[in-house]
Parts: C-alpha cells; sequence; structure tokens
C-alpha cells in the first residue's frame, strides 16, 4: 500500500494493525506491515510497487505519523 492509500485511509477513520519488523533481505533496514479484517494485509510500498525499507526506525516513525499512524508494533 503506497503512503497516500495510507494517509486517505487513516483519514476516513480505518485503523490498521501496523506492525514494523526487521527486513528479511537485509536486517539492518526495516519494514511496515499493515494487517487489516478479513485477514487482508499490505506492506508499505513506494511508486514502483517496491516494499520501502528504512536503515532508521526514527525516520520510519516519522513517516508513519506523517500518515496518520497512531500505533504500532515492533517486531524483533
Amino acid at each position: 500500500m503506497k503512503r497516500a492509500d495510507v494517509k486517505r485511509r487513516t483519514a476516513e477513520g480505518v485503523t490498521f494493525d501496523t506492525q514494523i519488523m526487521a527486513n528479511p533481505a537485509n536486517t539492518a533496514e526495516w519494514i511496515v506491515f499493515f494487517k487489516k479484517d478479513a485477514g487482508r494485509s499490505f506492506f508499505l510500498v513506494d511508486a514502483a510497487e517496491q516494499v520501502e525499507s528504512f536503515a532508521s526506525l526514527d525516520e520510519l516513525v516519522v513517516e508513519l505519523r506523517a500518515v496518520g499512524i497512531k500505533r504500532l508494533e515492533v517486531q524483533l
């Protein structure tokens, strides 16, 4: 799911179970996983539909706040 979609949906009142986890391809980076009802799940992706990864957990939290995410779980 792209940032604009997350922002729009959170503005509409949609809530996500948001998880931050280590990127399996590079454990020094972080990725975002959104769980939605009915078993649907999404990763945060860029404009090219590639899963976005972040080198800094602090940077990632700032990004998530900007799109309206208020709660998240960190998977170590």
